[in-house]
């Protein structure tokens, strides 16, 4: 960068906290707004409760202290009609970056309050002193800036890489480009950076935002090919007398899904080609023992299946569900977690190594290197986003081309299933088995008067015989937050709300040994209140829990307040989900009414996409999706399913994307999508 017109060192290293380190990466710096200054707005007639530009000039400059430790800056524009007053909270610097009689425009939301419009910390823009003259009617580009780099130098330097890159190549063939009325790749980096209409803006979004999609498809499709159509995988006999037998143990009928899913899912095992599909239950509908199945279908087979669940507890709970099938089918089977003891990991090591052993439920320890398996042909996965993608292909590579089950609970929207998990086949399970309905358990939004009843409803059910949890959001408190924390509850419980019950403590940050034992206490019904942080979102089961308090709930996301849901009601009867929360957004109020008003986790995970993003869905493990800057998997549906669609077609004709007029396109994708997503060439 620093041998580009007008960049030095200095700015060389404040481009690159933006991630900027070459052209091509400053022409993809793409602005996060415009400002229309074509449409200003005076400050007579702009309506309140609107988005709007307005130009003028500083009338006036104050800093108020209302009270300690508030600050209040207010800049007074003018534009001949009337003012309009720009107000920050404890921004007191504010002030210096004002000077009285210069020309700036304000956008941003306009109030009315003490009888003044006003904008709410404002974005501003510095203008020209050149009065109503030319150069004011136009979109003004906002690109992320940084210290020592303002928006203004920015909008200079993506200038210059314009000029520089010039008329860039267009990877994508002209058909798509015709089929799907998408603008040259040029046209469309000119009109992201420097429209001059809102339809240039919306004709370029629409162009680089099928790239992104396109990139992405075209990785998760090669990717497919990897590991489904280049290698040859085994077989499976899936009408044997294990699976026979495992079925006839099966203690209830299975659901019209599970049966669907269980004739996917042996469909493809019975295949040569390698099963790579993902099997997405909402909460209670019984993917368990649809895998099952699976399992016991390598033992007809003569192999071995694994099954890794992401916590210890979870892994636990799987041989305390699936083991005593297995046993009824004459499948040998074992646990293998970081807490198993030397003595039982060097025994179960030695009986995956000369196949005596079947079937082996555990968490990493599955993967780790002196874990060596016989015939591996059945990888199971549960709760995949928990996990890298690195430690789904280390369990699968543990095997000659096995057969993947990647599971999951947790909702995820239909967009992000297509883009996280494209290269897998998906299967859905949508009914719970045993005649329980989505209602089975009742959800409230509790007010803070309304604690002493919500308390009350657990006495009552501890009364009953049954269980209830409490979940914070934190372990520990925090001076940043006013949130209850896991550990203070459990104590302030204890003491003041719950003396005569018996109150115990659950969180990540105990040992493994700790957790365990907390939670069979709470599972042997030794602890009648467990107080949990989100480690018990996941598979947790405890017949007897009937009622859950989720305290600050407006902090979750409705994905992950729909797990937390799942975990109590399980067993015939009912469940009450006592939410604790003071929402002080709009987003926050949403999501409480949207988690109180349905129990179909599909549809609370797609309103979760929209209301926060893909990022924030995914959680931190995923903070989002390689490659995806413009793109909106919340509102790009049409495109995605447009570049998935053009994907399957162009690999089909040319599946390693070798045919020179497509070897752009597949450095692009590996360009775009990262090394996390590693495009893999044929030669």
């Amino acid at each position: 960068m620093s041998s580009m017109p007008m960049v030095d060192t200095k700015r060389t290293q404040a481009l690159a906290k933006l991630g900027v380190d070459s052209i091509g990466d400053l022409v993809r710096h793409y602005p996060f707004r415009y400002l229309d200054l074509s449409t200003v707005a005076d400050m007579r007639s702009v309506p309140t409760g609107v988005d709007a530009t307005v130009v003028g000039r500083v009338h006036d400059i104050k800093v108020k202290h209302p009270r300690p430790r508030l600050s209040i800056t207010e800049i007074a524009l003018v534009d001949g009609t009337g003012a309009l007053i720009g107000v920050w909270f404890n921004q007191p610097y504010m002030a210096s970056r004002f000077r009285v009689g210069e020309r700036v425009a304000f956008a941003g939301t306009v109030v009315f309050e003490y009888g003044l419009k006003q904008m709410r910390s404002p974005f501003v823009e510095r203008l020209d002193d050149d009065g109503d003259g030319p150069g004011i009617a136009r979109i003004l580009p906002v690109h992320r800036a940084t210290e020592g780099l303002s928006t203004n130098w920015i909008r200079r330097l993506v200038t210059e890489a314009l000029t520089l890159a010039g008329d860039v190549p267009d990877p994508l063939p002209a058909r798509i480009r015709a089929q799907r009325a998408l603008v040259p790749l040029a046209t469309a980096l000119r009109d992201i950076h420097f429209p001059g209409t809102p339809d240039d803006v919306d004709r370029a979004r629409r162009r680089l935002a099928y790239d992104e999609l396109f990139a992405v498809q075209l990785t998760m499709g090669r990717r497919r090919q990897a590991v489904v159509d280049d290698i040859a995988g085994i077989a499976h006999e899936v009408a044997g007398p294990a699976i026979d037998a495992l079925a006839a143990a099966v203690p209830f009928e299975l659901t019209g899904d599970q049966k669907g899913a269980l004739r996917d899912i042996l469909g493809d095992m019975a295949s040569e080609r390698p099963m790579n599909r993902l099997l997405l239950g909402d909460v209670g509908t019984g993917k368990t023992v649809v895998a099952a199945h699976a399992l016991a279908a390598c033992a007809d087979s003569g192999t071995q299946a694994a099954m890794m669940a992401p916590t210890e507890v979870l892994a636990m709970q799987y041989s305390r569900a699936v083991g005593p099938l297995l046993d009824r089918a004459g499948v040998g089977w074992a646990l293998l977690t970081g807490s198993t003891k030397r003595s039982d990991r060097d025994r179960i090591l030695a009986s995956l190594a000369d196949g005596s052993t079947t079937v082996v439920f555990g968490t990493h320890a599955l993967i780790q290197n002196d874990v060596v398996y016989q015939r591996l042909s059945l990888a199971v996965v549960d709760e995949q986003h928990r996990f890298g993608v690195q430690q789904r292909l280390a369990l699968r590579a543990k095997g000659v081309a096995p057969d993947l089950l990647v599971m999951t609970a947790t909702p995820i929207p239909r967009s992000l299933a297509l883009t996280l998990y494209g290269d897998l086949d998906t299967t859905y399970l949508r009914v719970r088995p045993g005649g329980r309905t989505a209602d089975h358990v009742s959800t409230r939004v509790v007010p803070m008067s309304g604690r002493a009843d919500a308390y009350q409803s657990v006495k009552d059910a501890v009364g009953r015989g049954e269980q209830a949890y409490v979940v914070c959001a934190l372990v520990d408190e925090s001076d940043a937050t006013q949130a209850r924390a896991a550990t203070t509850e459990a104590r302030r419980l204890q003491r003041q709300v719950f003396p005569d019950l018996r109150v115990g403590l659950l969180t990540g940050q105990m040992s493994s040994a700790e957790k365990i034992k907390a939670m069979e206490r709470f599972r042997s019904g030794e602890t009648d209140v467990l107080v949990a942080t989100t480690v018990i979102e996941v598979g947790v089961d405890v017949p007897a829990a009937t009622v859950m308090i989720v305290e600050d709930a407006d902090r979750f996301g409705l994905a992950q307040l729909h797990q937390l849901r799942g975990r109590i009601g399980r067993a015939e009867r009912p469940g009450t989900f006592l939410l604790f929360a003071d929402p002080k957004t709009e987003d926050g109020r949403a999501r409480m009414e949207a988690i109180a008003a349905t129990n179909d986790g599909f549809e609370l995970a797609e309103l979760d996409l929209r209301l926060r993003g893909e990022g924030e869905v995914l959680g931190q493990r995923q903070s989002g999706v390689p490659g995806l800057r413009l793109a909106s998997l919340a509102t790009d549906g049409d495109l995605l399913d447009a570049a998935r669609e053009d994907a399957a077609a162009l690999m089909a004709e040319d599946p390693h994307l070798d045919d020179a007029a497509h070897v752009p396109l597949r450095e692009d994708a590996a360009l775009r999508v990262g090394a996390a997503w590693e495009w893999t060439s044929s030669g």
